[in-house]
């Protein structure tokens, strides 16, 4: 199996379309490690990681993009953000047991589907709203680029314990000496298997599909697991939460422990700790507190 935790951008040099490999391995597996997800929540989780990274490839800077369903049905939330240097992260929520219908729609009832695209430098930030239309995550991500961006897409997605992958074909704006290209691409596209995209290099996959077309394969792009968490950051939640509270709750537990949703980092504070916090106005002097 390949262990190569990298997103592989290719062209068709007689054809306006472009094209994305990603393949995550030991990264979903640290991801995956701090929860025992139901293998049916697992999947969707991995293939909305696979969809982020593919999408994420399109920020032209320093930012991010996040994918979050929320909903009232057993799948209740799943967020996954991808950063504009491939570091990426997600958690899902949900009830047991689940139903006997496990396709996503019923798991997520009545929901929105919103892509969050953030610019670090200037906190401008663009939400668009995915319709759920379709039968699988990648349908909804295909009708939402289709419409907000005018661009025909293909997304094929995968996710197993071990692996997640995506493949995404990408019709560009513009002429092309070939009218048939996009049909006869996308076609070969959608053979390929679910194990293929887990378990090949993309390399290969490329060579499998589109042996016979001129594509140009970029240099791989290494993805990483990245939380941004911190000390500081929870310390600033505590703040808000206001001195009253934060005392009871030492009161009655003796301190206060927060864990990360995401990388499972736990940080403890305690009754010297809380009073350093709202000591200071200064939300920089949280970083300040013992450990």
């Amino acid at each position: 199996m390949s262990k190569s935790d990298q997103l592989r951008r290719f062209l068709f040099d007689k054809a306006n379309i472009r094209g994305e490999i990603v393949q995550l391995n030991e990264v979903w597996q640290s991801m995956e490690a701090n929860h025992q997800y139901h293998p049916v929540i697992r999947e969707y989780l991995g293939e909305v990681v696979a969809a982020a990274v593919l999408l994420s490839a399109t920020i032209k800077f320093e930012g991010s993009l996040t994918i979050q369903a929320s909903g009232d049905g057993p799948l209740s939330l799943m967020v996954v953000e991808c950063r504009s240097n491939f570091g990426v992260r997600g958690v899902a929520k949900y009830k047991e047991p689940l139903p006997e219908q496990t396709d996503i729609k019923t798991l997520l009832g009545k929901s929105n589907l919103i892509i969050t695209i953030e610019q670090a430098r200037t906190n401008e930030r663009y939400q668009g709203i995915v319709a759920l239309e379709g039968n699988s995550i990648a349908e909804f991500l295909e009708g939402y680029l289709q419409h907000s961006e005018q661009l025909e897409t293909r997304i094929f997605l995968a996710a197993d314990k071990q692996a997640v992958g995506g493949l995404l074909l990408q019709q560009l704006p513009g002429k092309t000496e070939d009218d048939d290209s996009w049909d006869r691409i996308t076609h070969l596209g959608s053979t390929i298997q679910k194990e293929e995209l887990l378990e090949l290099q993309a390399t290969e996959i490329i060579h499998r599909l589109y042996h016979e077309e001129d594509v140009r394969l970029f240099d791989p792009e290494p993805v990483h697991f990245q939380c941004s968490c911190s000390r500081e950051k929870v310390s600033n939640m505590l703040r808000s939460i206001g001195e009253e509270e934060a005392a009871d709750i030492i009161k009655e537990q003796g301190n206060i422990s927060v864990d990360c949703e995401f990388c499972g980092t736990s940080y403890d504070f305690d009754e010297i700790d809380i009073a350093e916090i709202y000591a200071s106005n200064n939300p920089s002097a949280a970083s300040t507190t013992r450990h």
